[in-house]
């Protein structure tokens, strides 16, 4: 399987593509500065090493799924595709948190599902709206989480966010996938979310 490395070095205003097949590297040391990175790889085949991404585009290409961008600091960038279960910010279990962070990153073009905000502003993010939604500050308002009526068998999800680190900010979801996965429907899900404070939709 190629290899490709990309590490100690400034890169300003290039197309940078990992391809299907593909195990990138990015980083240690490595500075992309308004450039597109093209992603067509599954997320065990992409590795970050603390990279900073400065006024990126990331096309997600290829579904992402349980992806780290934890291990990057990302600001004033632009992500489209689609990505599932990733989280974004600094990590408090890292062993160098410090290389993780985010600010300023617009999501609008992007379709997210269970994915996390942790130790980051939210308010600096543009974060896609509707059938996806987010909540922000979920792990202050867990018993106000809790006890609304949830449709279907979509407690299983509150639940399963409400055990993520207490640093976590927001949390964005996806009504389209949660109504397919949980029994239920969008509107459904819609309603209770009408009900809360604190829901970027």
């Amino acid at each position: 399987m190629p290899q490709l490395n990309i590490e100690n070095r400034d890169i300003e205003n290039e197309r940078l593509e990992i391809k299907a097949g593909d195990i990138g590297f990015l980083g240690p040391n490595l500075t992309l500065r308004n450039c597109t990175l093209v992603l067509r790889v599954a997320a065990r085949n992409l590795i970050l090493i603390g990279p900073r991404l400065i006024d990126c585009t990331i096309e997600v290409k290829r579904e992402l799924k349980n992806f780290p961008w934890t291990h990057a600091n990302l600001k004033g960038c632009r992500f489209t595709g689609t990505m599932t279960g990733c989280d974004f910010g600094r990590w408090p279990y890292d062993e160098k948190p410090e290389r993780g962070g985010i600010e300023d990153c617009d999501f609008t073009g992007a379709h997210l599902t269970a994915c996390r905000f942790v130790d980051c502003d939210p308010g600096s993010l543009k974060l896609p709206s509707w059938p996806c939604f987010t909540i922000l500050d979920p792990m202050r308002r867990n018993k106000e989480l809790l006890a609304l009526p949830w449709p279907g068998t979509t407690r299983i999800m509150v639940e399963s966010f409400l055990m993520s680190p207490p640093q976590t900010v927001a949390v964005t979801d996806s009504a389209t996938a949660l109504a397919k996965r949980f029994d239920t429907s969008e509107e459904a899900i819609r309603a209770v979310l009408d009900r809360l404070d604190g829901v970027i939709l």
